[in-house]
């Protein structure tokens, strides 16, 4: 059995665990708040479709079909509204994201500058 240098050891988790612990931790942590998003979303989504199923149910009369069709216009504008939200939040997960890992990926050069 062969024993390891310790600072062989050191040097390689420097170098190379450290970095590919922290990018899997900052990839984790982008796949948890995305996967939260999208099924806030879906969540939101579902709602908004299972209401306006129920509200044609309902649907009696001259005046209830009238004021079916006025809450759809007016839930296809919340919907629009939404999905804008949804898309800005999922921008800014990204760019969150692209910003921790480029500071990563600079500390880990100067990590490894210094390990020379």
């Amino acid at each position: 059995m062969s024993k390891t240098n310790p600072s062989a050891t050191q040097q390689f988790e420097t170098l190379f665990v450290a970095p590919s612990r922290a990018f899997g931790s900052l990839g984790l942590e982008y796949t948890e708040k995305l996967l939260a998003a999208q099924f806030d979303a879906a969540r939101a989504y579902t709602d908004l479709s299972l209401a306006q199923a129920r509200a044609w149910l309902d649907v009696k009369d001259i005046e209830g079909l009238k004021q079916v069709v006025e809450a759809q216009q007016k839930a296809a504008q919340e919907l629009g509204e939404r999905v804008k939200g949804d898309a800005e939040k999922v921008v800014t997960l990204s760019q969150e994201f692209l910003q921790k890992g480029q500071k990563l990926t600079e500390e880990n050069v100067k990590a490894a500058s210094a390990a020379r």
